[in-house]
């Protein structure tokens, strides 16, 4: 059967598996709500009024406006944190004392939740987007640090011996073969630390009520309509499954295409 063909049935299968979901789901809160009277209208999400109240912020642009603003701070927020990761990652590298030391600190400053820094990030930065900055980027930096330490540490010592013999020295064996390497765990690492970003943006816009999408899921917890706390985090899933399918699956595939593995 073709590859076309394929994709073609996939994407149908996996249409028709949410659309069978979504319906069990809508029968759910019909049953519970009218007739078992098990749960209260406004205490169990329905999949069409989920609907409606996504229209209506599409149509009132509010979350047009909340989206954008939102991944333009994760983007911002996530490119210092690239820059800061790779850099204490090469120092620790350079620097065998530091690693031995700040290793297992930077692997416990990662096991903190993004919320934890908020109240820290108030404190000193006020109610603003420094704060939101602040936690995105605190939370995603340790896990790429982490990721290429460990990515290019652990770069079997034959590949180095085989460059050292073919007359490869210092940059450029880092350049041809040490970094290529490492790559797929950096890639790895890179998809911990986005989801640590996404964390701590939401984390930060929800307790700053700063435009974005975290604070409408406040303003929906404060009209306790759980619909549009429910729209909200569609939206946010939604939004980490594209980046995850347009940036890091296409590194991925490229990565495995260019090592031979596909």
């Amino acid at each position: 059967m073709p590859r076309s063909s394929m994709t073609a049935i996939g994407i149908w299968r996996k249409i028709i598996f949410y659309f069978v979901l979504i319906t069990i789901w809508e029968l759910a809160y019909r049953l519970g709500v009218g007739y078992l009277k098990a749960w209260q209208p406004d205490g169990f999400p329905s999949p069409i009024k989920i609907m409606r109240v996504f229209l209506t912020l599409i149509q009132d642009h509010t979350l047009g406006s909340a989206v954008l603003t939102s991944v333009i701070r994760l983007a911002f927020g996530f490119g210092i944190s690239l820059v800061l990761g790779f850099f204490l990652a090469l120092i620790l590298l350079r620097y065998k004392s530091l690693q031995e030391n700040l290793s297992p600190l930077l692997l416990g400053l990662q096991a903190l939740p993004n919320v934890t820094w908020v109240p820290m990030a108030i404190f000193w930065f006020g109610l603003g987007e420094s704060t939101i900055l602040f936690v995105v980027v605190i939370g995603s930096t340790f896990a790429i640090t982490l990721a290429v330490e460990s990515g290019i540490k652990n770069v079997k010592s034959i590949y180095l011996k085989a460059a050292q013999t073919m007359g490869s020295k210092g940059l450029k064996t880092y350049r041809n073969v040490v970094f290529p390497a490492a790559l797929p765990e950096i890639i790895g690492g890179l998809k911990q630390g986005w989801a640590f970003a996404w964390r701590g943006l939401i984390a930060g816009e929800m307790l700053t009520q700063v435009n974005g999408l975290g604070e409408i899921l406040v303003a929906g917890r404060e009209r306790a309509d759980i619909n549009q706390i429910i729209a909200i985090m569609v939206v946010i899933i939604i939004l980490g499954l594209t980046v995850n399918k347009l940036v890091f699956e296409r590194l991925e595939a490229n990565i495995r295409y260019r090592w031979g593995l596909d």
